[in-house]
């Protein structure tokens, strides 16, 4: 459970500042380093979220087969600590 846990607070951070340098590159767009590391916690994000997934299924209900993993026990909301 805890790596569970560790794997979603690391995405949500990384997703985090992506969203930031997003913001950001909207008023900044000729910054080329600011866009470098937006790519490179994009790359992160990626990474890990297939790795959340093929450990733990998908993270959103978008992603993997629909209707198949993610209406399997347990639900997000069933794990300790009520999930988000």
């Amino acid at each position: 459970m805890n790596d569970m846990k560790n794997m979603s607070t690391q995405l949500s951070a990384i997703q985090f500042a992506m969203w930031e340098l997003h913001l950001y590159l909207d008023t900044h767009p000729e910054d080329i380093s600011a866009l470098k590391l937006y790519n490179k916690y994009e790359e992160k994000y990626c990474a890990l979220l297939e790795e959340y997934e093929a450990k733990f299924g998908p993270l959103y209900s978008t992603r993997g087969t629909p209707g198949v993993r993610w209406l399997k026990n347990p639900w997000p909301w069933d794990y300790e600590g009520g999930g988000c």
